[in-house]
């Protein structure tokens, strides 16, 4: 009987302890039980920005995890909001006129640079406008070091795609050319892009200054028209190519997402922006 006591004893003992253990592991880590889950997705140029942006959210409020997800692009997020699969869309295009009749709410947050990426051995550190319609368009085919140029293109209707299309008529009508042919490197979201970039011996294409920074990406930035990208020479104009971000939701976000909102355009926000290469615009729509 005393040996039957003893084990019980030391049975409610040990059940204690562990419960004394999930208790306190519980008020240590409240989101254990009662975190509530924001998921953003969109554009693959931004989301190592909203990465960067999500860890700092999360020290400060522990019972909300943001769950960032792998590149859906801008029409993605937005069919992704519309259909409650996202609580946050990334976009980096205005909405079209029949995506507008969705009512979403929009809050554009910053700029980037649209920049010029090569291969690192590329033996060029800028490019003129004559020079990018002369590589599209198939006139200029090799690096001044004999090197084969090998365009990393992207979709026709993506949006990285369509903004080196604006850059001019003449580069239009270059990329046009090159998504004719046959054979080429083709990458659906930025981040194969920039993959694809990075381990192609004279690879060249087009990307975010906020991803390439967010990402830590071993690639190199170009000047172009003899202008580097970076804070001063886009804030003050001379650097001429951009993509604007933009955050989207449904009209009944949650508190929470609106905290997250919130601290995008908070001072602590907008210096984790600036270091990605994001610079905050912060027009609420």
């Amino acid at each position: 009987m005393k040996n039957f006591n003893y084990l019980k004893t030391r049975e409610i003992g040990v059940a204690t302890t562990l419960l004394l253990a999930v208790v306190s592991c519980i008020l240590l880590n409240p989101w254990m039980v009662v975190a509530e889950v924001i998921r953003i997705g969109g554009t693959g140029s931004g989301l190592g920005t909203m990465r960067l942006l999500a860890t700092e959210f999360e020290k400060i409020y522990p019972d909300i995890r943001v769950k960032v997800l792998p590149s859906i692009g801008s029409y993605g997020a937005i069919s992704a909001i519309s259909k409650d699969a996202l609580e946050i869309g990334l976009i980096s295009r205005k909405l079209k006129q029949e995506e507008l009749k969705i009512g979403l709410r929009v809050t554009e947050f910053s700029r980037t640079p649209f920049v010029l990426v090569a291969e690192k051995h590329v033996p060029v550190s800028n490019l003129s406008h004559e020079d990018l319609v002369k590589i599209y368009c198939g006139e200029m085919k090799s690096w001044p070091n004999g090197e084969r140029i090998r365009i990393i293109l992207r979709p026709a209707a993506d949006t990285d795609n369509l903004v080196a299309s604006g850059i001019s008529p003449q580069m239009s009508a270059a990329i046009d050319k090159a998504l004719s042919w046959e054979g080429m490197l083709m990458a659906l979201t930025n981040q194969e892009a920039m993959d694809i970039i990075e381990k192609t011996p004279g690879a060249i294409g087009f990307s975010s200054l906020a991803q390439f920074l967010s990402e830590w990406r071993t690639a190199k930035v170009l000047s172009y028209n003899g202008v580097f990208p970076n804070s001063k020479s886009f804030l003050n104009g001379t650097y001429p190519l951009s993509l604007q971000f933009a955050l989207i939701t449904r009209p009944d976000r949650s508190p929470a997402v609106q905290r997250f909102i919130n601290f995008v355009q908070s001072p602590q926000g907008r210096s984790i922006l600036g270091k990605s290469g994001c610079y905050p615009t912060m027009d609420k729509l």
